[in-house]
């Protein structure tokens, strides 16, 4: 009985730790009156941010409590830490403030994996120039597709109007009641101004057409850097290399990024567009069951509007133009 007595001491002996006593706490740190920042551009694991309370600039890292979660240009945080925005100091980003909206886009459509630019703009201004380079309006069209998935007021900026004329691309989109506007070189900008006051605005355009030469008027000091389009190609090159947020002089932000050479558009549902243009998506309550709203189908109720006279055709012909983007 001794002999069972010991062996039963001795396994006991060996049992697994027991649970502490005191169990985990599940409950986060609050971190609602941390201060909140913008973030305005990322390098490297570093996240350059603006204090919205007085504009300080700090540097933050992101902190293990946000996970996998991505932080980009755009997004409002909640920062903890050394925020005195010293030389060598770090804060670090403890919570990702809910986004208002979110741009994205894929490398091209074959690429199922969506890469988000900005987070939480009010516009998006779609930059091309009228010449060197040419105009693509199936890239004008992709990146308006985008704005009306993402939710964001899209705003057409044609550059360059010293070398062509604005009229062909003003006719093909003003029926959408995108907003226009016209520029060259030592042009007063003012109209460019108006639409920009007090609004977060994304500029996106393809590479050449502009961008950073626009940038660097609306915030003298910037020192964007700019390029020039190939004689070879007639394509521009990359000039700005990351995304970055810029506060204007008389309020409002806009987004300068980087130029692109494709748009992809895998991750926006067709039927979905309709939703933005709040006419069409009324007429269409009264389309059959399915109906993708396109030109081939048989009985979509735009085409039926149109017969009426209770929607112009060139509205429909420019709604239906973003229908080749998906192509």
């Amino acid at each position: 009985m001794a002999r069972a007595g010991m062996f039963d001491d001795d396994h006991r002996a060996f049992e697994r730790p027991r649970r502490r006593s005191r169990p985990r706490t599940k409950e986060r740190p609050d971190y609602r009156d941390a201060p909140t920042a913008r973030v305005v551009t990322v390098d490297r694991g570093r996240y350059r941010c603006q204090l919205l309370d007085d504009g300080r600039a700090v540097t933050a890292t992101k902190a293990r409590v946000i996970g996998r979660k991505g932080v980009i240009v755009g997004d409002l945080v909640k920062l903890d830490g050394d925020v005195t925005g010293a030389e060598g100091t770090l804060a670090r980003i403890v919570e990702v403030c809910e986004r208002r909206t979110m741009l994205r886009r894929s490398a091209d459509d074959a690429d199922t994996f969506e890469r988000p630019i900005v987070a939480n703009a009010d516009q998006l201004m779609i930059v091309t120039a009228l010449a060197d380079p040419e105009p693509r309006m199936g890239m004008i069209d992709r990146i308006l597709v985008a704005a009306f998935d993402a939710g964001v007021s899209p705003i057409l900026c044609l550059t360059k109007a010293d070398l062509a004329s604005p009229e062909a691309l003003q006719a093909a989109y003003e029926p959408l009641d995108v907003p226009i506007v016209v520029t060259q070189p030592g042009a007063d900008l003012a109209e460019v101004r108006d639409v920009l006051a007090d609004r977060v605005t994304v500029l996106v355009g393809h590479s050449g057409v502009g961008k950073s030469t626009l940038v660097n008027a609306l915030v003298p000091g910037q020192h964007r850097a700019t390029g020039i389009v190939s004689e070879l190609t007639g394509k521009g090159r990359h000039t700005s290399t990351s995304a970055m947020a810029i506060e204007l002089p008389d309020g409002g932000w806009i987004v300068d990024t980087p130029g692109v050479r494709s748009f992809g558009i895998s991750h926006v549902d067709p039927a979905s567009i309709v939703g933005a243009f709040h006419d069409l998506a009324e007429i269409t309550q009264d389309c059959p069951r399915g109906c993708r709203h396109t030109s081939t189908e048989p009985e979509c109720a735009l085409d039926a509007a149109v017969e009426e006279g209770r929607l112009a055709l060139e509205r429909l012909a420019s709604f239906r133009r973003m229908e080749r983007a998906f192509a």
